[in-house]
């Protein structure tokens, strides 16, 4: 399959999620980013178009894990975006898994930031 079919395609899975899951104040939207070195998540307020939280595996605070874009990766990143936001105030969010089919890295990255107090 060509690379710009593929993208459509992705493009077409993220507007179709993307339809169903708005981000408010009280509940804003987890969406994650995850590219073949690092992962990249964001809880944002659709209706003022601000982020309230964000963590990547660039960050400063977590540049010296040497986090990769796997399981082990996800699992970390997810409790510490869990631990932030809570500091945020925030502690319902909604999942936006950016086209992606909820297994492997978006799984633990999901279950990482429950078990760190985030309510799905």
């Amino acid at each position: 399959m060509k690379i710009q079919k593929k993208n459509e395609l992705l493009q077409k899975r993220r507007w179709r999620v993307r339809k169903k899951v708005v981000g408010t104040s009280e509940r804003p939207r987890l969406s994650l980013h995850l590219s073949n070195k690092h992962i990249y998540a964001q809880a944002i307020n659709d209706e003022s178009g601000t982020t309230v939280t964000f963590v990547s595996s660039l960050g400063k605070d977590v540049r010296s894990q040497n986090l990769k874009a796997n399981n082990a990766g996800a699992a970390a990143l997810g409790k510490l975006f869990g631990e932030k936001a809570k500091e945020a105030g925030v502690s319902k969010v909604v999942f936006d898994r950016n086209g992606r089919k909820y297994h492997g890295c978006v799984k633990t990255f999901a279950e990482a930031a429950r078990e760190a107090g985030l309510d799905f």
